[in-house]
């Protein structure tokens, strides 16, 4: 079993005969999809562990997930799963400190606001977003200018109030957005102050994002004696 920490979350995963058993835990519970924590691990594997491959396919709680390295791009193709428009309720306003124009739910929250410009400064209670009944996360979103959308996400109920770049959500919004704006390939943009850019289409009932990842640390641990 090896594992590695990306961000608030830990990956854990099992290589048997090429097959990848792989599962996420944030500080809080065991989640059943996480997009760049998958990114990290495919990165990890080609750098030290298979540098001669470039297709990794992770066993996950949200079925079969592929990545594929195309030169320093990692595609992760993932499940679509388009939100449906849902109530919005006072304290959903009053948690985010703003009235977004339309609301929608899976297995998170999505609020769409009226500008980018809502969504880069959106300074949301997160002690409010953690009492919310309604979904696990919650993501904002808005057209953007230099990219097709920007969007921010927060997970107070896993103890991890803002998601630096988060790809599940990106399983909502990118359907969301290709049936908005009428198109399928999009470029994306996570506004948080640790954001990034993600490449993204819809195929289907699947959705594929790409993203570019770099070396952090290495450590080595002895247990010999423990």
């Amino acid at each position: 079993m090896k594992s590695h920490c990306f961000a608030e979350y830990r990956c854990a995963y099992e290589i048997t005969s090429s097959v990848i058993s792989y599962r996420w835990f944030t500080p809080a519970a065991e989640i059943e999809l996480c997009g760049h924590g998958t990114l990290a691990t495919a990165f990890i594997l080609a750098q030290f562990y298979e540098p001669n491959s470039n297709r990794f396919v992770f066993h996950t709680l949200s079925g079969i997930l592929t990545v594929l390295k195309k030169q320093n791009l990692f595609e992760m193709d993932f499940p679509n799963r388009l939100p449906e428009s849902f109530a919005l309720t006072q304290d959903m306003v009053d948690a985010l400190g703003v009235t977004p124009i339309e609301t929608y739910l899976g297995r998170d929250l999505m609020f769409l606001l009226e500008n980018e410009d809502q969504v880069r400064q959106l300074t949301p209670d997160f002690s409010k977003l953690k009492q919310l009944t309604d979904g696990l996360g919650v993501n904002v979103t808005a057209q953007g200018s230099q990219f097709d959308f920007v969007s921010r996400s927060f997970f107070p109920k896993l103890n991890v109030n803002k998601d630096p770049v988060c790809g599940s959500a990106h399983c909502n919004l990118i359907p969301f957005w290709a049936g908005r704006l009428g198109k399928n390939e999009l470029v994306a943009r996570q506004a948080s102050p640790r954001g990034g850019t993600l490449y993204c289409r819809l195929e289907g009932d699947r959705v594929v994002m790409g993203g570019t990842a770099v070396l952090y640390a290495t450590s080595e641990l002895h247990l010999d004696h423990l």
